[in-house]
């Protein structure tokens, strides 16, 4: 046991595992060698036109070519270049092909408009641009144009170099797509360039790159303030990638069918590494589609699933399932994270999936995974906790206020240390000392409680709770207790203003599809199981939440929309005041 005496206090343990000390490129190429024939990569949308499969020889050829059209493109070792594309094959090699190469991949949501792009562009100094032309009606393109209209009098973009006042770094954009746009390269381009660059030039810039580089730069949700771009390291993710898969068991003969987006390490760590680590068969989404995601886990015999909390009940409730449409049977678990789990949730995937449950928690800036489930752990233990510490990280939870740690059982902020801390925050060394103390450990922003096991419980944020007339609410748990409720499939809890209490709590429930329900009958049904402290103040039903392209929901916008929507303008001035 690595709890230390009778504080939340886990010193790291290795569990067996040893850390990896190798480079992305170098993974490929070791699977290549040993599994060339193995099935690698798996897209089944011929619906779109898009039917992919590459073996572990293939895959590797595919990158190596990528690869050598960047070096031939002129990109140099730690220079930034950033992909803004949904899951495509090529988002997934040219993690690859970058990594081999010494570049730095720096990751852009797929929901950014033009400022947010802009602001991505110029703080990470991206010289760049891999894109396509746009995702469901949002024009990449036209938000391009808008920032550096002067790239549309390139005449040979082979050549000649984007010159912006704007944009000092920025060199060049390169369309992920085969229809030519003014100033703008083409990925086939690129391809063909890098014809005239020999396997000697490529080995040895693949040689000059250390597992301690920068391997990528992913910018963190910005919910607060500018978004923060964290530093990743070779080693920072493929270790997280390498423990998490031998801690849940990865073998390669698994199929992991996942929807996560490949900007969120959720896509480009724990799914494309992890299954290259393992020798297995990545299976991704293009986008997240519940009845596409039950299909191809049908389908391709899918061994292994993900999906955040709001995407499990997309799954669930989807008619197609409900109706027996969709076999889930090959599904050994689901991988779940990124917002806290009801165990009611996770009891669905069970009973209705035949799947159990495995629980991570992390955070970008931790290469993302601190804790994760035991696979042979009870069933109620993997869906009541986020698991243990994983290997070779440190975990402490202390008092917020006077930093220290913490008895088992009481609430504080989740500490981490070791590894899988990130270098820091690209060019805002500030924001980095605010995350990471002098000794080393990341403050994630979480609340957490730790049982004399050193299994922990995730049970909201710093920012999130709720302070109601001096008493700590917190809206994991509420939450938790209205999604039992036999009508409601989704509840989300936030705090707003009060003259009197301080703060006041706000239940904002989604309902199941056909069900209705009145203020009243959940009022009644929380006055029957939970104290009256506890009780929401105001209920509210609503068909949908604003969500980030990631699957979380956006409680800054919904407690903004219910301060404007409940009058309560002047007391949410006072409080900020």
């Amino acid at each position: 046991m690595a709890v230390k005496g009778d504080r939340a206090i886990w010193e790291a343990e290795s569990y067996g595992f040893d850390l990896i000390n190798t480079t992305i490129g170098d993974l490929l190429d070791q699977q290549a060698e040993q599994i060339p024939e193995k099935e690698a990569i798996v897209y089944n949308y011929p619906e779109i036109g898009l039917e992919l499969r590459l073996n572990y020889a293939q895959y590797r050829e595919e990158a190596n070519k990528l690869a050598k059209g960047l070096i031939a493109l002129g990109i140099e070792k730690g220079e930034h270049v950033a992909v803004w594309a949904p899951n495509l094959p090529q988002w997934v090699l040219l993690e690859i092909a970058l990594a081999k190469i010494g570049a730095v991949l720096v990751t852009i949501n797929t929901a950014y408009r033009a400022y947010e792009l802009e602001y991505v562009l110029r703080q990470g100094d991206i010289t760049t641009l891999f894109m396509v032309e746009e995702v469901r009606g949002n024009s990449y393109l036209d938000s391009l144009y808008s920032i550096v209209p002067e790239i549309k009098n390139i005449a040979d973009p082979t050549t000649e170099r984007l010159d912006s006042v704007k944009l000092s770094y920025l060199k060049r954009a390169v369309l992920l797509g085969n229809t030519p746009r003014p100033g703008l390269l083409l990925y086939s381009q690129i391809l063909a360039m890098g014809e005239a660059v020999s396997d000697t030039v490529l080995a040895a810039k693949q040689a000059n790159v250390n597992s301690q580089d920068v391997a990528q730069i992913q910018y963190t949700s910005g919910t607060t303030g500018f978004p923060k771009g964290a530093m990743l390291t070779h080693y920072n993710i493929v270790n997280n990638a390498h423990l998490v898969a031998s801690r849940g068991g990865m073998q390669p003969d698994d199929r992991l069918v996942t929807p996560m987006p490949l900007f969120h390490t959720g896509g480009c760590v724990l799914g494309v590494l992890t299954m290259l680590i393992k020798g297995g068969t990545f299976i991704p989404l293009v986008a997240f589609d519940p009845a596409k995601q039950l299909e191809l886990i049908a389908k391709e015999k899918g061994t292994i699933s993900s999906a955040v909390p709001a995407m499990l009940i997309a799954l669930l409730n989807n008619p197609r399932f409900t109706a027996g449409e969709f076999d889930t049977s090959s599904l050994r678990y689901v991988t779940s994270g990124g917002a806290s789990v009801p165990v009611v949730l996770m009891e669905q995937v069970k009973e209705k999936m035949g799947a159990d449950a495995s629980i991570v928690f992390g955070m970008t800036e931790a290469s993302p995974t601190i804790t994760q489930t035991i696979p042979t752990d009870s069933f109620e233990l993997k869906s009541a906790t986020v698991g243990l510490p994983t290997a070779h990280a440190e975990v402490k939870i202390i008092n917020p206020a006077t930093g220290e740690a913490v008895g088992f059982g009481e609430r504080g902020e989740l500490l981490t240390r070791g590894y899988l801390v990130m270098k820091g925050y690209y060019n805002m060394p500030e924001k980095t000392a605010e995350a990471i103390d002098p000794e080393g450990w990341l403050h994630t922003g979480d609340l957490a409680t730790m049982n004399p096991q050193g299994y922990i419980n995730i049970v909201g944020r710093v920012k999130d709770m709720i302070i109601r007339g001096g008493e700590n609410m917190y809206p994991a748990e509420i939450e938790e207790f209205l999604m039992r409720h036999p009508k409601v499939a989704e509840a989300q809890v936030v705090g707003v203003p009060d003259s009197f209490m301080g703060e006041e709590m706000v239940a904002l429930l989604r309902l199941k599809p056909g069900e209705t329900a009145t203020e009243e009958e959940l009022r009644e049904y929380c006055r029957a199981s939970i104290s009256k402290n506890k009780l929401p103040k105001y209920i509210r039903f609503v068909t949908e939440y604003p969500m980030t392209v990631s699957g979380k929901v956006k409680k800054f916008e919904l407690k903004a929309q219910l301060v404007k929507e409940l009058g309560l303008e002047d007391l949410a001035k006072v409080k900020t005041a």
